[in-house]
């Protein structure tokens, strides 16, 4: 009988085991192990729809907008010997039109960074600001919001224990600057030769990045905390100007010889307290909160959470827009003179029911050039016309107010639908003259004189996070 292979001797391929996703508890509800390691990770994310309404000024301007946003995050943590490691991504795109401005489409890495112990490196919430603070505007205050202070940065934090800390960050100062481009003390004049007028500073290359500190207490009744930045000011070009077209040397008004060419480096700083406290006495869950801020030469960060240049800065309300910046350069000395700027913002949270809440919240905010950003309006014909001519302008001191309000109902956990109301006055400290233009939006050399100015927008937002 011719022997043949049974079925008993055949090999057997063994079945490779299945790695089940595991739970892990460690860091909190939602992780899970990435399978063959011992590295936990989160996957969430969000989707907002919103739409504004904005008060108009003209027929040019649009009324309504409407954005959309998507946001991916993904936190990865490891316990290693030496602590947690942590990898953090933070994903998003947004589709903006209408009032809130035309933008197309693109991803943006709004957070990238790493933890390792007390180091964190990448892109992360600044230090300067207090990331707990409970203030769930829609709209923009005059503080260092976490919802929009985000920037590059390489810093080390020192835990001390029952909820103390502190923590020294080297951050991308390009994010913070606040410049003005334009020649706004000119403002459309027309002249054979320059105005002696404070001149538009355009920063130069960074060389050194915003050296920020802080120190932070964490309890359970809530938190505080003490920030200060240092930031670098350089420019470009401070010593010409543009008249009629031309590109020209500022003469100095006293030795008749051209200002240099650039202003020396400069240094501003800023200095904030931010707190906030839990008030079960007025309902559970009810929170109250306050930032204070003062700067020099820094104004960006009290620029509503500013993450990234702005080339030329305007507090606008209603049809007054009114220059906003850093320093300008002094047409007396060639050299830079900071501007200051310092503002509270505050709000009160309170819980009606599980699932309805409502916020009410505002700022204060108070800008000031040194005396000689001012000056009239020349007396000329076109100027004598409009009554204009002797009227304050250049940079002016002004307060910025902002009150608001919104309604927030939470039918399912978090999923939200919201309602919002904001009012926005700026009132200069004297009656400032504003620009004329023509219908293509060309300066007409002309002025009128304004007080203060106010607007007001509308906000509805849908939210989803997961």
């Amino acid at each position: 009988m011719t022997g043949g292979a049974q079925a008993a001797d055949l090999p057997v391929a063994k079945t490779a085991p299945v790695e089940y996703v595991r739970i892990c508890s460690t860091h909190g509800v939602g992780f899970f192990y990435i399978p063959g390691t011992d590295t936990c990770l989160r996957v969430g994310g969000r989707v907002r729809a919103e739409y504004l309404y904005l008060e108009p000024v003209d027929r040019t301007q649009d009324t309504i907008g409407f954005r959309a946003r998507g946001r991916i995050n993904l936190d990865a943590r490891t316990t290693t010997a030496y602590g947690m490691l942590r990898t953090y991504i933070r994903m998003e795109m947004t589709r903006n039109t209408g009032a809130y401005g035309f933008s197309s489409t693109s991803p943006e890495i709004s957070q990238a960074f790493v933890q390792f112990g007390g180091l964190t490196a990448g892109r992360a919430v600044s230090f300067f600001t207090d990331p707990d603070l409970p203030a769930p505007n829609f709209g923009d205050l005059r503080f260092d919001d976490p919802s929009n202070a985000e920037v590059n940065l390489f810093a080390y934090t020192f835990s001390f224990g029952n909820g103390f800390s502190a923590t020294l960050s080297l951050e991308d100062g390009t994010e913070r600057q606040i410049n003005n481009e334009l020649d706004f003390p000119l403002f459309g004049i027309a002249s054979t030769s320059p105005v002696f007028a404070p001149i538009a500073s355009t920063y130069g290359g960074e060389r050194m990045p915003d050296v920020v500190a802080n120190v932070r207490y964490t309890g359970t009744w809530g938190g505080a905390q003490l920030s200060g930045a240092l930031h670098q000011i350089r420019d470009v070009a401070a010593g010409l100007t543009t008249v009629d077209g031309v590109t020209v040397p500022v003469l100095n008004p006293i030795t008749g010889l051209p200002n240099p060419t650039f202003a020396d480096t400069d240094y501003g700083f800023a200095l904030a307290a931010h707190g906030y406290a839990n008030v079960p006495a007025l309902g559970a869950g009810d929170t109250v909160w306050i930032s204070a801020t003062y700067t020099d030469g820094a104004i960006g960060y009290l620029n509503a959470g500013q993450a990234g240049p702005i080339s030329n800065g305007f507090v606008t309300a209603g049809s007054l827009a009114l220059a906003f910046t850093d320093a300008f350069v002094d047409p007396f000395t060639g050299e830079f003179k900071k501007n200051r700027a310092y503002a509270v913002a505050g709000g009160l949270n309170h819980n009606w029911t599980p699932t309805i809440q409502t916020n009410v919240f505002g700022s204060w905010m108070r800008f000031e050039a040194p005396g000689v950003a001012r000056y009239a309006v020349p007396v000329t014909a076109a100027t004598l016309a409009t009554g204009s001519a002797g009227t304050t302008t250049g940079l002016v001191d002004f307060d910025e107010y902002r009150v608001g309000a919104n309604v927030i109902w939470t039918p399912v956990k978090e999923f939200l639908i919201g309602v919002e109301a904001l009012y926005i006055r700026v009132d200069p400290s004297q009656r400032v003259a504003v620009p004329l233009t023509t219908a293509a939006g060309d300066p007409t050399g002309t002025f009128r004189s304004t007080g203060s100015e106010d607007t007001w927008e509308g906000r509805l937002r849908v939210q989803r996070d997961f």
